[in-house]
């Protein structure tokens, strides 16, 4: 790692040490932006589509693993029915997955 500073202060003749640690640090910010920043805002938007496009008999998983299907949809309130006459109250932001399309347990 040395030596790629080395090389790059090398490389320009008569360059201070800032211009010669900033090129790296921008690269750093760079890298940082594409691999962890833009995937993460990514699935967030996604998350946020899918939360508005619930629909009464949709399938779910809750963040805490609760699995049942929606019942009722409200404001910020969704009524999930986890087993027959049994319905829990939970917040929107708690629902995570669709499994409308998953092999149900036996």
């Amino acid at each position: 790692m040395n030596n790629l500073f080395i090389i790059a202060q090398a490389a320009q003749p008569g360059g201070n040490a800032l211009t010669g640690m900033l090129v790296p640090m921008l690269v750093i910010i760079v890298i940082f932006y594409f691999f962890m920043i833009r995937p993460q805002v990514k699935r967030q938007k996604e998350l946020k589509v899918f939360r508005e496009s619930l629909s009464k008999g949709d399938k779910v998983v809750t963040t805490g693993g609760i699995y049942g299907k929606i019942v009722e949809i409200k404001e910020n309130v969704v009524i999930i029915e986890v087993d027959t006459n049994v319905n829990i109250r939970v917040d929107k932001a708690a629902i995570i997955k669709d499994m409308s399309d998953a092999q149900q347990p036996r």
